[in-house]
């Protein structure tokens, strides 16, 4: 059974290292993930202790073919496994993991979490992308 572990079929980037959101609404945007050799990706956001009690944070994907992501555009709920809105979360979701799937068939894709309401909260977040479903295994780390 060589190969059937899940870190020889998988990779994982860094999305956006962590950070603490201090602004009201600027947005972080994550790295741009190339999915090349992978029918699969996910995106994991772990939230911190979040001090602001009124602030939401919407979580946006979007792919494209340009490796620059001047095409981006939303993905369509089609090629996306769970929603936008099941991996938002609130001031309430302190020490949470929230993951949203992707399936599409663009090869470019990037994850941007946009806060509302965060006006004099500290919001610690962080991303990562679990790349899945390899052409090749075992994946290289």
């Amino acid at each position: 059974m060589a190969n059937m572990d899940l870190k020889s079929n998988t990779k994982v980037a860094l999305a956006f290292a962590p950070v603490v959101l201090t602004d009201a609404s600027t947005a972080q945007v994550s790295a741009v993930i190339d999915t090349q050799g992978f029918g699969s990706l996910t995106f994991a956001i772990a939230t911190g202790t979040l001090t602001d009690a009124n602030a939401t944070f919407a979580v946006l994907v979007e792919d494209g073919d340009a490796s620059d992501l001047s095409d981006n555009v939303a993905v369509v709920d089609d090629f996306l496994v769970g929603t936008e809105a099941a991996a938002g979360f609130t001031f309430a979701d302190d020490g949470v993991v929230r993951t949203i799937g992707y399936v599409g068939k663009k090869r470019y894709v990037r994850l941007t979490v946009t806060p509302t309401g965060n006006d004099s909260g500290a919001a610690p977040l962080a991303a990562v992308a679990i790349l899945g479903h390899p052409t090749l295994a075992p994946t290289v780390q």
